[in-house]
This record gives structure tokens, C-alpha cells and sequence, in this order.
């Protein structure tokens, strides 16, 4: 371990790191670690170890996401002696021909997996002399992704094999976690959370609060106006035999899939073309409950504009049969009265007062949508609280920041010059986002891996407060429950993979009292 101590530069690592380091430079290891807990020195200590077991072979660090790539690149730089090994960033900009001259000479390459994936395929290079393979937010490698490509090349290429997966949360799907360790050849796993013995020491206090919020009659009339029309076109998917079950967004999305690739394949029937008309309504129905129960009237009306403004276009038969049914006239009919009386949904209100009483703090607000994300930095500005809103890249019809944009906030929020930031997605994953005194989830998400990123954003260096607003009797309360009971089976399933993995060792090797320690 000294050996690896004396190449930090300015860093050391906590007892947890080295013990979690320990069991990655024997074993191929899925590390799962929350936001802000280290993953990346656990990275940097074991790139460390194999570059001096393996003098003259490659790292290769990948990260979904080009400015994470970059982020990684700059902690090594950071941290390492200057001429510990040459350093060099791959993205899609760097032409083909320059990224496999530079791979001859590099000894640590930091990388998006589509961007070593495509040289692959093309015969630019080889990884036989890769003697660690890094996958930052590996529960992306699944399916086809990438990721799984590059694993899988690494496997049958390289020399002197070593995986290390980093993440904060695998899935709550045991077939999920089964097919990452598998593409990954995970032969051990270490897992800490918040409250794991060796970890509390290191972290502040978090105090946790959900807020809940009434749901208002007059929205009520709308959502029924909605709902009734909803049901509508439920009934006639399983008329039509298209759909059995709950219609969830995810099976409505599953089946406008198969319908779709059905009609693709040459079978245009009247009952698939109909279906495919009647199920594009039904998510579009689906979706304006959820903006109308979840997020603001602004989002909501924006929504109804823009399926006003396709229909006016004639881009869409189901858009043009949807906006012109009475119960959509009525429900826009309602919310523009609504919006002309000032009114909004109740949780904007409660978020401006949690905001206006933490002035002096630095917060970080996520919400699920732009439009919503745009109307919350608005009001918030308003209040005299400097508030800038933080999205990934532009989309069609939309608006985004470019990667640049979105350092230069980061660097602004950082100073203390931006008070509150506003983010969609874009915040959760990876990206190093200064420390937060307070984070609030203007709503909750369904999803255990965003909960868990979300939430790692604030507690790290100093005291923090974590604040969920939740609106009764809507999906608000359904999507808390879910991401609860999903991380609650994350954590079984990967201790009993902790458990099935240490029966496979030899036993030799086994010491039951350390194994279970910090299960």
C-alpha cells in the first residue's frame, strides 16, 4: 500500500477506500459507492497498482459522457506526479487517424465507450495491453450499450485483464445486476451507503424531510376531464386486443414499440394503424396528468400549446383527433382561466418559501422537465436569489447548455456567485457539482439509481438537509414508494451476490468475520 501512497498528490485515501482498494486489486470488483463518497481514488489508487505490477501497458478510464471523461482526466492530472504517465483525452473531435497515433504513445487514456467502441470496430488499435479496464456509471452496461462492446473486447483481448465497474446504484433488477457482473466477469462486490460502519465517520449529518403538498380542487376538474378521456382510449387498445393490463407509461411505451415495428414490417392492418393513432393519444393523455399532478399549470399549458401547434401543422392525425375531443377543449378551457387568476400548483409556492428562507445557502433544486425547470429559476430570480437553470444539450424544439456552458455554471455556482441551480437530469450522473447546503426534489422520481445520485449532491463536507415535495393522492406518492422499495431490493440483491461471489472463492482465501463486516 505504500507503494501506491507515495504517488498521491495532495489526497489520501479514508480506511473504507483502501479497504475497497484491497479487494479490487485481487478481484474484478463492482464498486458501489454514493455520489461523493470517492469512487474515483478508488479508481486512481488501483490505475496506480497496475501500472507498476504492469510497466508499459494501459489504463483506460471510461465514462459515459465526454465532460466526465474530462473530469476524470483532471483528477489523475490532479493528483499524480506530472510524469507519472501521459495523459490523453479521446472524444468523437479528435479525428480517427489522431486517436490511433496518440494510443501508441499513451499510458492513460480517459474515454466515452462509443468513442473506443467505433475504433474497435475499426481495427485502429488493439487492448491486449490494457491492464485495466475502468467503467464509470456502469449500470449502463447493458444491452448493446457500448460499454458492454468494449468489455467484452477487453475480455478476449487483453493480456493482463483487470475490470473495475463504479457506481452509485446497479438497479433494483436482480437480471439487471446479473448481466453487469456478467459482461463485467465480476468476481467480488463492495458496497457502502451512508450508514455502513466505516463509512459515518466521514460524512455530516443529513437531516431528511418530505414535504407534502394538497392537491387543489380546482385541478381536480381537470385531471377528471383528462382521466375520462384516458380511459377511453385504454379501453379501446384492449378492445382491439393491443393491450392487456395496467396501462403504465411503460407498457404503453412497450407497446406503441411492437405496434410500430409491426406496421414497419410490412403489416399495415387497420386495426395496427388505429392502434398505433389511439396509443400515441393515450401517452400524450398520460403525460398531461403528470405534468398537471407533478409540476406546474406553466408546464402544463406549454404542452397543450405545442399539441395545439402540431395539430394546426397537420403533423399529426392523433394530435389532430386528441385537441379537437371536448373533454381536451374543456380542460384547456379551465387552465387558462386558472393561469388568468394567478393561480399555480401549490408546490412552486412552498418551493420559493424553502428557497427564500435559505438565502444564504447553496441550493440545488431538481425537477424532471425543462419547462418546469425554466418557470422555477424564473420565480426564484424574482425573489432577488441569483438562480440559473442547468440542462444538458440542446434538443429539437428545445433549448440546452453546451458542455462549455455548463462548466463555466459550475464554475460560477462553485464562487458562490449563482445561489441556487436548477437542474434537470443533467445533475444527478457523474458530473462534479459543487457541495450543496440544501437539495430539494421539486418531485420525486420512481427511479432508485436517480434518487440515490440526487441525493449524494449535499452532507459530503458539511451539514445538509435533503427535502422531497410530495403531492397527496397523485403519482407523486406512487413514484416516492417505488425508488423506496427498489433501493431497499438493491440492497438485498447485492448483498446476496456478495454472498453467492464469496462461496465461489477458494477457501484458502475465505475469512468469514472480515467478509461480513461491512455487509
Amino acid at each position: 500500500m505504500q507503494d501506491i501512497l507515495k504517488f498521491l498528490n495532495g489526497i489520501s485515501p479514508r480506511d473504507y477506500q483502501t479497504k475497497v482498494f484491497e479487494t479490487c486489486s485481487q478481484k474484478n470488483c463492482l464498486v458501489i459507492l454514493p455520489t461523493g463518497m470517492g469512487k474515483t481514488l478508488v479508481a486512481l489508487m488501483l490505475a496506480i497498482d497496475r501500472q507498476l505490477k504492469f510497466p508499459g501497458e494501459k489504463i483506460l478510464f471510461l465514462a459515459p459522457t465526454r465532460p466526465l471523461a474530462e473530469q476524470h482526466l483532471n483528477y489523475f492530472k490532479k493528483h499524480l506526479p506530472e510524469l507519472f504517465g501521459q495523459m490523453e483525452l479521446f472524444t468523437g473531435k479528435t479525428p480517427a487517424e489522431k486517436r490511433q497515433e496518440l494510443w501508441q504513445d499513451a499510458d492513460l487514456i480517459f474515454s466515452t465507450p462509443q468513442c473506443i467502441g467505433n475504433d474497435l470496430k475499426n481495427n485502429l488499435y488493439t487492448l491486449n495491453a490494457v491492464s485495466l479496464l475502468i467503467e464509470d456509471e456502469c449500470h449502463r452496461c447493458i444491452k448493446n450499450y457500448s460499454y458492454t462492446y468494449v468489455a467484452q473486447k477487453y475480455k478476449e483481448q487483453a493480456k493482463n485483464p483487470r475490470l473495475l465497474g463504479l457506481t452509485a446504484s446497479p438497479g433494483h433488477d436482480k437480471s439487471t445486476v446479473d448481466h453487469i457482473c456478467k459482461n463485467l466477469d465480476i468476481e467480488a462486490v463492495e458496497i457502502r451507503t451512508r450508514d455502513s460502519s466505516d463509512v459515518k465517520e466521514y460524512l455530516q449529518d443529513l437531516k431528511f424531510d418530505i414535504i407534502n403538498i394538497d392537491f387543489p380542487e380546482e385541478f381536480a376538474k381537470i385531471r377528471d376531464l383528462i382521466k375520462k378521456l384516458l380511459d377511453k382510449k385504454v379501453e379501446e387498445l384492449k378492445n382491439r386486443h393491443l393491450l392487456f393490463g395496467p396501462a403504465t407509461k411503460k407498457s404503453l411505451l412497450e407497446l406503441q414499440g411492437r405496434i410500430m415495428r409491426t406496421i414497419a414490417s410490412g403489416n399495415k392492418n387497420f386495426n395496427n394503424l388505429m392502434g398505433a393513432s389511439v396509443c400515441a393519444q393515450t401517452l400524450k393523455l398520460q403525460h398531461c396528468l403528470e405534468l398537471l399532478e407533478t409540476q406546474t399549470l406553466y408546464s402544463l399549458e406549454s404542452y397543450f400549446q405545442s399539441l395545439m401547434n402540431k395539430a394546426e401543422a397537420k403533423e399529426s392525425r392523433a394530435v389532430q383527433n386528441l385537441v379537437k375531443h371536448s373533454n381536451f377543449i374543456q380542460a384547456r378551457t379551465i387552465l387558462t382561466d386558472l393561469k388568468a387568476r394567478g393561480i399555480e400548483h401549490p408546490k412552486l409556492k412552498k418551493l420559493l418559501e424553502l428557497v427564500n428562507e435559505r438565502r444564504d445557502k447553496k441550493i440545488l433544486v431538481f425537477s424532471q422537465y425543462r419547462d418546469t425547470v425554466t418557470k422555477i429559476c424564473k420565480e426564484i430570480n424574482q425573489l432577488g436569489i441569483n438562480s440559473k437553470v442547468f440542462v444538458g444539450q440542446a434538443i429539437k424544439d428545445g433549448f440546452g447548455l453546451s458542455q462549455k456552458e455548463q462548466h463555466e455554471l459550475l464554475e460560477e455556482f462553485g464562487l458562490g456567485k449563482i445561489r441556487v441551480l436548477v437542474a434537470t437530469s443533467i445533475g444527478e450522473e457523474g458530473l462534479d457539482i459543487p457541495e450543496v447546503g440544501t437539495v430539494i426534489f421539486y418531485e420525486p422520481v420512481p427511479s432508485a439509481i436517480r434518487k440515490i445520485q440526487r441525493a449524494g449532491r449535499t452532507a459530503r463536507l458539511s451539514k445538509g438537509e435533503l427535502i422531497i415535495l410530495l403531492t397527496k393522492k397523485t403519482r407523486d406518492e406512487s413514484y416516492y414508494w417505488a425508488a423506496f422499495h427498489k433501493e431497499k431490493r438493491m440492497h438485498t440483491i447485492v448483498n446476496n451476490l456478495k454472498d453467492k461471489l464469496f462461496l465461489k472463492q477458494p477457501k484458502e482465501t475465505k475469512n468469514l468475520d472480515d467478509f461480513k463486516k461491512n455487509v
